[in-house]
């Protein structure tokens, strides 16, 4: 067999890779070798962190929100009812006309101040000036007679000393002096009614308020008892208000009521009970109360309508608790108190309930300051560990996995 030798270029390339191959494998193995070392430290290291996970014993601990909780405050509890009515002027008038006569003038118109006293209008009054002056002149007239009658019984009673007239005809002078001075006073009676009537063409203010509706014109006639004007007294109102008969019993005078009117902005205005009617309204079988309102300012008007409240009862300043914090165990109420991070179950005394706020108070069991359980929460009860959420701040997001820097 002949043998051809290589040519002397392949020779030296074969004799270059025998030469790296030895190098390459060394180095793959020395990579397997690391791998597996790295991962058999990996599994080395989960199994503890997965043991502690599910230890078991470890207490759960209830991360509480802020309206999960609730802290005790100490203030006045107040049971309120609710009422609505109408206001209306404590003390108005219609002026009427006392005579007759035409209208001269008036002096004030609807929305103007009067004061009590102050001329509203004027009639004409020549026809009760000639009646005054015919019954001075009548006065005049019955006394002149009066005093004939009283010389005449002078006369008489010298006569009857000296025996010259009879004792009838002396009485009878006697009786002539009577009738004048009954027609005297009759004179002067009649003077006095039409000085009255004179006055009355000057017709006046009878309280001071405000004009809420003229009736007559200048040029009018009016007839006796013709209304002239209207007059309401803005400076106390009084709120007519229905109350269930069923709650009437809550009711008594004295007690303070707030309400609102429509188109104040909110502002809450006050009064207090004056009066209770004693007689159910007929067809809606609730009771009228009657509430005094002071209106200072002048600011409420006759008319308006109010919406608020009376007060019916009042607590002293003791602490409050929402009635949805109460719970039941047996007989007892309690609440559940959150001391030291633990949840402890703490019987508590009621007094005042308020259906309307929704608290209740408590004249034992908690102070003023302590932080109780809002509402019930689920799995969280007496001995639950639990803590409190911090506000202003975010839940803290997981922190990534740290990845091995490569070499070199």
């Amino acid at each position: 067999m002949n043998i051809d030798p290589l040519p002397p270029g392949a020779a030296l390339s074969l004799s270059t890779r025998r030469r790296w191959r030895a190098p390459a494998v060394a180095l793959a193995i020395v990579a397997l070798a690391g791998g597996g070392w790295f991962a058999l430290q990996g599994k080395g290291m989960a199994v503890p962190a997965a043991a502690a996970a599910n230890k078991p014993g470890a207490p759960a601990v209830f991360e509480l929100a802020q309206n999960d909780v609730v802290t005790v405050e100490s203030r006045e509890l107040v049971l309120r009812l609710p009422l609505s009515g109408s206001l209306a002027p404590l003390a108005q008038a219609t002026v009427k006309s006392k005579v007759a006569g035409v209208v001269l003038a008036t002096t004030v118109r609807e929305g103007m101040k009067v004061s009590a006293g102050q001329v509203i209008a004027r009639l004409d009054d020549a026809d009760a000036r000639a009646r005054m002056a015919q019954q001075a002149a009548l006065l005049k007239e019955a006394g002149a007679r009066l005093a004939m009658a009283t010389k005449n019984e002078a006369n008489s009673q010298a006569l009857l000393a000296q025996n010259y007239i009879s004792q009838n005809s002396f009485d009878t002078t006697r009786n002539s002096v009577e009738l004048a001075q009954a027609a005297v006073d009759a004179a002067r009676a009649q003077l006095a009614l039409a000085r009255i009537a004179l006055n009355d063409t000057t017709i006046r203010a009878p309280l001071s308020g405000v004009v809420s509706k003229r009736f007559v014109q200048a040029g009018e006639k009016l007839s006796p008892d013709s209304p002239v004007m209207a007059i309401v007294d803005l400076a106390r109102l009084t709120l007519d208000a229905q109350v269930p008969a069923s709650d009437i019993a809550r009711v008594q005078a004295g007690q303070e009521v707030r309400f609102k009117v429509d188109g104040f902005d909110g502002r809450v205005f006050s009064g207090k009970v004056a009066r209770i009617n004693p007689a159910a309204e007929a067809g809606s079988r609730s009771m009228m109360v009657y509430i005094d309102v002071a209106n200072d300012d002048g600011s409420l008007r006759a008319g308006m309508f109010a919406k608020g409240e009376i007060a019916t009862d009042r607590s002293g300043a003791r602490p409050i608790v929402p009635l949805a914090a109460l719970r039941k165990e047996g007989t007892r109420d309690v609440v559940y108190r959150v001391d030291g991070g633990k949840v402890v179950a703490q019987p508590v005394r009621l007094g005042m309930r308020s259906e309307d706020e929704g608290m209740a108070e408590v004249t034992g069991g908690v102070e003023a300051g302590a932080v109780l359980l809002a509402v019930p929460l689920d799995g969280v009860g007496p001995g639950s560990a639990v803590k409190l959420a911090r506000t202003g701040t975010a839940p803290a997001a997981p922190a990534a996995a740290a990845l091995p820097a490569p070499k070199g």
